[in-house]
């Protein structure tokens, strides 16, 4: 296989940009540092292309290294045939490179390597045969021998039919068209069992249910694999078994008379005993993966926009934990995020000492000019925001509050990490600061998280967890390099996630800080213990120092291009102090204006680090999370019974799923719009239109106070026909 030709075929990627992207990948360059810094070799792809290039890359090598050991193994049998090497060579997928190795493949006893150490595959390739005038009988009479197990004529026909069985079974052929009959007019059926135990309702839905293989949905499999993990459900696959047979029989049955019975026999048990259970497991499997790698994409697509969530900068922030019997915890943050104190209150069941509970938060309001308030979502977080919104309606001072989610605040609570950043502080009182730092800096706080507990995905915790981890890791790495890091204060958490860092080097970098003091360039982390030139290479843009030796060394532009960027600022006459100043907002317009080809020609660049240059310079230090819409931060509360069809609201998208979004209006409750509600126009996914930290118009659609439950709907003439 030409993989650079499969590759082209299956990426909108010219060759040779896919062989430049090749290259640089098995030259150890990270994604990161391949996607902003060497945009013209790979014509401008972003990191998600990036990425999944590199997963069908190791794919196709992968599948190419099973293809060389499968040949080899045949090979060194004597069984090599042009047919088979033909067979290899045409193989895809895996799937089918394993089906062409199956009947060279050492196996455990089975009936038919016990049936052939008693010598009866010479009967079965004469009953195979089919001859309608041969005397089979007579032929089997020949093998019966008490000493190799074959006292009688039955006993020699069992054994050969035990073989043909096995090749029937065996014969990729027939097992791929097998596959594709169970892919096309399978049907996966469940029955629900252990109905006495309290957990059963949750799988209700699936008492005696029944869905094609072709069209069953993702989050369903997931959902019956889950039940049937947890005891909870039955399932089996279902086929019209007389096609399958026939099927499976037609290249070996011929018309034969009594062997063809024989054989016909045996390709029945074969489908029976060995096909069907094989390729159940198969497609139970395919189906798996594959919603495994949905659930796992959504997780992905979920994860960036809440990390990539602008920050609530330089605000005073009161973090609120709420819980009802132990309290609210509370710890007010200054606008870096540093403690400035901490305290509990009990507003909520069963204390409810409201007012004893107003007092304390006014006076650490008054105290330390708080700007805003964050609250956790978990426990007895509606009762907490109730409190909070009565509490602002008497404060003199302006304050907002938002609502975040709290996932994974325990998590971290619990942690070394918090134990080391908050030695002093219980469990409780770590996990308020968590939540009032996630409302300042969300990548900077969640980043400390184990992305699985963060809460923004399905069925997580039932993934393959190196190949969930895999693509996790990747997005942190996305988010973290896209923003930039600032040496003299990122933590471990985040120095891990710089493209070419890991995290040994992270705490060599945190150590080398403490123990000399802050860095004033770049190029001082070359003194750092394992930090080489070549990770030097990788990290070096995605590091900012503010009040630096260089101005450049607070901007994205890479070391690598500084004399190009300072011939750049004398080519239209500008100097280091006019960067520092901001006093160079003209230069794109001047830029453009001298030709930007011409302008890269003289300074020695190409067009893309151009445009990224000049866009770093005329705002060093830039955050490009400012640019996004900012958080909604409320004032006030809304009850589920305050809500009425038709009503116009605004909200902010929690949860992307596969049947729709769920977001959040201000009411305990998140609102569900279900995919058919979001537009008019068709389309696939959710994702196509909305992301997580999303701020959307919505209306309601319908109200169940009982259930708990609300419809939305981002159609208003639907919504105004209620």
């Amino acid at each position: 296989m030409d993989i650079l030709k499969k590759l082209t075929e299956e990426f909108p990627i010219r060759e040779d940009r896919a062989q430049n992207i090749i290259q640089l990948i098995d030259e150890g360059n990270t994604i990161p540092f391949i996607a902003r810094y060497r945009k013209e070799m790979t014509g401008s792809c972003d990191d998600q292309v990036l990425r999944e290039f590199n997963d069908r890359l190791t794919y196709l090598r992968n599948l190419e290294q099973r293809k060389a050991e499968v040949a080899k193994s045949i090979t060194e049998q004597e069984k090599m045939t042009e047919e088979i090497q033909k067979a290899l060579d045409a193989a895809v997928t895996l799937t089918e490179v394993e089906d062409i190795y199956r009947p060279y493949k050492q196996k455990k006893k089975t009936r038919a390597s016990v049936a052939i150490e008693r010598g009866l595959q010479p009967l079965a390739d004469f009953i195979l045969a089919q001859d309608p005038n041969a005397d089979v009988k007579a032929e089997a009479e020949k093998y019966i021998d008490e000493d190799k197990g074959v006292p009688t004529t039955a006993a020699a026909l069992a054994g050969a039919k035990d073989i043909i069985a096995e090749i029937v079974s065996d014969d990729a052929n027939v097992r791929k068209k097998l596959r594709n009959l169970f892919m096309r007019n399978g049907e996966i059926a469940t029955k629900l069992v252990n109905t006495d135990k309290e957990d059963s309702k949750t799988y209700e839905m699936y008492a005696d249910y029944s869905e094609p293989v072709a069209e069953i949905k993702s989050h369903r499999v997931l959902a019956v694999n889950r039940g049937e993990k947890e005891g909870f459900l039955k399932v089996k696959l279902l086929l019209n078994d007389e096609i399958a047979k026939r099927i499976a029989g037609a290249s070996y049955l011929k018309n034969g008379g009594y062997s063809t019975e024989l054989v016909k026999e045996a390709v029945d048990d074969g489908y029976d005993r060995l096909i069907f259970p094989s390729i159940e497991r198969e497609i139970r499997a395919m189906l798996t993966e594959s919603a495994s790698e949905q659930a796992i994409k959504m997780f992905e697509i979920n994860l960036k926009p809440l990390l990539m969530q602008p920050p609530v900068k330089d605000k005073v922030t009161l973090g609120l934990d709420p819980a009802y019997r132990t309290g609210c915890k509370i710890a007010v943050v200054d606008g870096t995020g540093k403690v400035l104190d901490k305290t509990v209150v009990y507003p909520t069941p069963p204390q409810n000492k409201v007012e004893e509970a107003k007092k304390k938060l006014k006076e650490l309001i008054n105290k330390y000019d708080v700007d805003v308030i964050s609250i956790g979502n978990g426990t007895a977080s509606k009762e907490s925001e109730i409190f909070v919104a009565d509490l602002l309606k008497e404060l003199e001072k302006e304050v907002n509050y938002m609502v975040v989610s709290e996932a994974g605040a325990s998590v971290y609570s619990a942690s070394p990490l918090a134990a080391e950043e908050f030695p002093d502080f219980d469990v409780s009182e770590r996990s308020a600061v968590s939540i009032a730092r996630r409302l300042q800096d969300p990548l900077a706080e969640l980043i400390k998280i184990d992305p699985k507990s963060i809460g923004v995905g399905q069925y997580q915790h039932d993934m393959d967890k190196k190949r969930l981890d895999s693509v996790l890791a990747g997005v942190l790495e996305d988010c973290v390099n896209s923003v930039g890091v600032d040496l003299n204060t990122a933590s471990v958490s985040l120095l891990k996630y710089v493209a070419g860092l890991n995290a040994g080097i992270a705490k060599n970098i945190v150590s080398y800080r403490e123990e000399h003091g802050r860095f004033y360039s770049r190029k001082e982390i070359l003194k750092v213990p394992k930090l080489g030139e070549k990770a030097f290479t990788q990290c070096a843009g995605f590091l900012r120092i503010t009040d630096g030796e260089n101005i450049l060394d607070n901007t994205a532009v890479h070391p690598e291009s500084y004399k190009a960027a300072e011939k750049l600022l004398q080519l239209f006459g500008y100097s280091e102090e006019d960067v520092k100043a901001r006093n160079i907002s003209d230069l794109p317009e001047k830029v453009k204006k001298y030709g930007e080809e011409k302008a890269a020609k003289e300074v020695g660049l190409d067009v893309p680090t151009l445009k990224d240059i000049v866009a770093e310079i005329v705002k060093p230090g830039r955050d490009i999370r400012d640019a996004l819409p900012k958080p909604q931060l409320r004032k006030d509360i809304m009850d589920i019974n305050d809500l009425m069809a038709g009503m116009e609201l605004t909200g902010t998208v929690r949860n992307v799923v596969d049947f729709g979004v769920f977001v959040d209006i201000g009411v305990h409750q998140d609102g569900l719009v279900h995919i058919s509600e979001i537009t008019d126009k068709y389309i696939r996914h959710p994702s196509e239109v909305l992301k997580v930290g999303q701020t959307v118009t919505v209306w309601v659609k319908d109200v169940d106070v009982k259930k708990n439950r609300i419809g939305l709907t981002m159609k208003q003439k639907k919504a105004a026909n209620k």
